[in-house]
């Protein structure tokens, strides 16, 4: 567990996206719940690490976490409005 500020949201692989060139990875575009509708879908290079050190990729459909963290010098308190 962190000790830096943090949200969760859950999310999941709508596609993946094959590179137009061998030197660059393939992409899984996720879709953020929670998130604005303009803003759901992020990209990111289909590319993860699992417990044990291998190189594995996320399957289409992949239920996900989406995790934003930021160190506690770059936060301000919430208004008590």
């Amino acid at each position: 567990m962190t000790d830096k500020p943090n949200v969760t949201l859950p999310g999941k692989v709508e596609r993946i996206i094959q590179s137009p060139s061998p030197h660059e990875p393939e992409k899984a575009q996720i879709a953020v719940e929670g998130a604005d509708h303009l803003y759901k879908e992020i990209r990111i290079a289909n590319s993860l690490t699992d417990e044990n050190g291998n190189q594995v990729q996320l399957k289409r459909g992949a239920q996900v976490e989406v995790t934003v963290e930021a160190d506690k010098s770059q936060t301000v308190p919430t208004s008590a409005g």
